[in-house]
């Protein structure tokens, strides 16, 4: 991947979906572009709602 991060509410261009031997390419996303300045958000998936949020130890906890 290139490192860079996309900017919240901005759609990137389309890029390849798969590697050069046909597996699928995994998004990667730094947690700090979910959170924003906050230690938690909300991910919504389909009709769920998901917490993420940062624990004192830095670890992420994802709850619906």
């Amino acid at each position: 991947m290139n490192g860079r991060t996309a900017d919240p509410g901005v759609r990137p261009m389309a890029a390849k979906t798969t590697e050069p031997n046909g597996t699928p390419r995994i998004r990667r996303l730094e947690a700090a572009n979910l959170l924003g300045d906050g230690r938690e958000c909300i991910i919504v998936h389909g009709e769920s709602e998901y917490r993420l949020r940062v624990t004192s130890s830095g670890k992420l906890i994802l709850t619906k």
